[in-house]
């Protein structure tokens, strides 16, 4: 009882009305047009869910990126984006596994529910954009070879997705706008695959929930900054 009182308390109603609404909206999207990919249902609920503990910084919810990422890989695969399913089951699972080990590692005040916000140096930076316009280049490769199906939105996806995964390892509050990147680029390589059925529509719906979450995200993640910047000074005086 004890801890069910401690979760309901860990999120502010704000958190909990995010959460809300997004089960709510892809629960019934997929209502209305799929009923038949509980595998998709599975997927968003739990991306919905990894989401709103990565806002907070917690751990858990790398635990939940690397469920979530397997589901849609194979998910991505049922419909040819060979991009989709080879960056999540071959960069954001494995990449989530080195962030779980690095958020365990580097808790604030030895608080394993919240990471200890990094800030990236300019040469950390530069190498960054380097080893991400590498990596777009040999996936563009890659999935042309595949005959992947929207090549140039499939490309943009690894992209965003590299930058995502490398500053979420890095504990960047800036994991969230590259995510919210992706979360468009997905809405828009979704919506595409609604012209061929219908059902994915749900799939799409679910990305404009994570773009709400992920925005969320960002906005959360400074204050932790702010907030641990702050302590730090403090206890500096």
């Amino acid at each position: 009882m004890d801890k069910v009182k401690s979760l309901l308390n860990y999120f502010t109603r704000g958190e909990w009305l995010l959460w809300g609404m997004s089960v709510l909206l892809i629960t019934v999207s997929f209502g209305f047009f799929d009923r038949e990919n509980y595998l998709t249902l599975a997927a968003s609920l739990i991306g919905a869910t990894a989401l709103i503990f990565c806002a907070k910084g917690n751990p858990a919810g790398q635990c939940l990126t690397i469920v979530f990422s397997i589901l849609y890989g194979i998910i991505s695969l049922s419909f040819r984006y060979y991009g989709e399913m080879i960056t999540y089951l071959g960069m954001t699972a494995p990449m989530a596994v080195f962030a779980l080990i690095s958020w365990l590692r580097n808790p604030y005040n030895g608080n394993r529910s919240e990471v200890k916000v990094n800030h990236l140096t300019p040469k950390e930076t530069v190498l960054m954009f380097v080893l991400t316009a590498a990596v777009t280049w040999i996936f563009y490769f890659i999935l042309k070879a595949f005959h992947t199906a929207n090549l140039l939105p499939s490309t943009l996806s690894v992209t965003t997705s590299f930058l995502a995964v490398y500053l979420t390892f890095r504990r960047s509050p800036y994991y969230a706008i590259a995510y919210a990147a992706n979360d468009i680029i997905l809405i828009v390589l979704w919506t595409l695959a609604t012209f061929t059925d219908a059902s994915y529509l749900s799939v799409m719906i679910c990305f404009v929930m994570f773009l709400a979450n992920d925005i969320y995200g960002f906005i959360n993640w400074r204050k932790m900054r702010l907030r641990q910047q702050s302590a730090a000074i403090a206890d500096m005086t």
